[in-house]
């Protein structure tokens, strides 16, 4: 297969999902506005001071904060773990022969870097499919997120009356990556990494009022039916869907030192452009830069390594307030990955690697016990909202094959260890790498 017919073949590959149409709401707003624009509202007969009827109004952190939803998924998308750029073919100059030979058995790791570079000249395209479908924050399961909204002004009496909801969010995020990587010279490689999101939400909320001031009045607090009768529940649904271009990543690595056979120490920066449009969840929407240090070791087969990074993220709106356009500081990570490649054969390399981040001063989710202003302190579940620094850790698992040339093909697994933050339980990937 020529040069040419490959990277046609990659470009068309990536940007197939670009074709895929957003809709006109933007998924950043959709958790914001569940309730309306005015928040959560329910209908009332209670007589005003001038004899007139009001709707209630219910006030909950759920919504009004509920940014920090948006906040944690572009923490995540600031630092989704991208498929290493750097080729899994590396060589060196024989100069014995005066030719290039391969350096390593092994193809390297799937996720984490190794010192080693291309070599000058050198060329590779790849592309990956990693899927995400989140299920937990902070532990907390995104099929069931409670929440209590308080009356305004709450007090003793009707006042005292709350709405409880269970919430099911369901949020997927798919990530089809192109990436190029040039050798300039023997030391340094120069790769950039082109993402095309595909990112969708469902959300329903299941709102019961709570007569816990009324009792068994139901025309103080209410919600209309379509058939005019009155009711305790309502249900609130939103959906959208959105693809387009995500962040590009702009990388440098250069070998620093290198010391016996097949031992490096490499530097490397990252620059993440925001390309993507942040409401649509689409990219972060902030600059970022992360300088690196990836060392790397060869022992026959085994090939361990060690990656330490710090992510310097910018202001977005995803970390601020959406409804508002106010924009916030994307926290900055400390990042860290360690593990192993072997060199099963020529042609088969099994890759495994501890990934982690830790979160500087983030938006954290708990849950807590809402008790109400009734006689007996009626307990609700309940949910709040914190800052903290924590740090997440996944376990990455897989496989590099080279069925033929120079192609590689990429099976790799992303599993979750903890329950810090917004977590998929297993995250796949696929990708293909094809060095010239």
């Amino acid at each position: 297969m020529t040069r040419r017919a490959l990277t046609f073949a990659f470009v068309a590959l990536a940007a197939l999902p670009a074709l895929a149409s957003a809709q006109s709401q933007k998924l950043a707003h959709l958790l914001p506005t569940l309730y309306g624009e005015q928040g959560l509202i329910v209908d009332s007969s209670a007589p005003l001071p001038d004899g007139s009827t009001h709707s209630a109004h219910f006030n909950n952190a759920f919504q009004s904060r509920f940014n920090q939803f948006n906040a944690a998924l572009a923490s995540q998308l600031s630092a989704l773990p991208l498929p290493s750029p750097s080729s899994g073919f590396t060589y060196t100059m024989d100069p014995t022969l005066g030719v290039f030979t391969r350096s390593t058995q092994s193809f390297g790791p799937i996720f984490a870097e190794r010192a080693e570079t291309m070599g000058k000249g050198k060329f590779a395209l790849g592309f990956g499919m990693q899927h995400f479908s989140f299920d937990t924050i902070d532990g907390i399961d995104l099929g069931s997120l409670p929440a209590v909204f308080t009356h305004d002004d709450p007090a003793a009496g009707g006042r005292a009356d709350v709405v409880t909801t269970s919430t099911n969010i369901q949020a997927t995020v798919t990530q089809n990556i192109a990436f190029a990587t040039y050798g300039l010279n023997d030391s340094i490689d120069v790769s950039l990494a082109l993402p095309i999101v595909s990112a969708e939400i469902d959300v329903v909320s299941e709102a019961t009022i709570q007569r816990l001031g009324t009792g068994g009045n139901l025309i103080v607090h209410f919600f209309g039916q379509a058939d005019h009768s009155v009711g305790s529940q309502r249900e609130y649904v939103r959906d959208g869907h959105a693809s387009g271009l995500g962040d590009l990543t702009l990388r440098f690595k250069g070998t620093a030192a290198r010391w016996g056979s097949g031992h490096g120490l490499a530097l490397g920066l990252d620059m993440r452009m925001p390309t993507g449009d942040e409401q649509d969840l689409l990219g972060s929407g902030a600059w970022g830069l992360r300088p690196f240090a990836a060392a790397s070791w060869q022992f026959g087969k085994v090939s361990p390594h060690l990656n330490f990074g710090y992510q310097w993220n910018g202001d977005s709106l995803l970390a601020g307030d959406i409804t508002t356009g106010t924009k916030g500081n994307l926290p900055d990570e400390l990042l860290y990955a360690g593990g192993f490649d072997v060199g099963v054969t020529r042609r088969l390399t099994l890759a495994a690697d501890v990934i982690g981040r830790y979160l500087i001063d983030n938006s954290r989710v708990e849950t807590t016990t809402f008790h109400g202003l009734d006689a007996s302190g009626t307990p609700f579940p309940d949910i709040r909202f914190d800052q903290a620094s924590y740090n997440e850790t996944s376990v990455a698992l897989g496989m590099k094959l080279n069925p033929v040339g120079r192609l590689l093909v990429v099976f790799n697994v992303l599993l979750k260890v903890d329950d810090h933050g917004l977590r998929d339980k297993a995250a796949p990937l696929i990708a293909l790498d094809y060095t010239f």
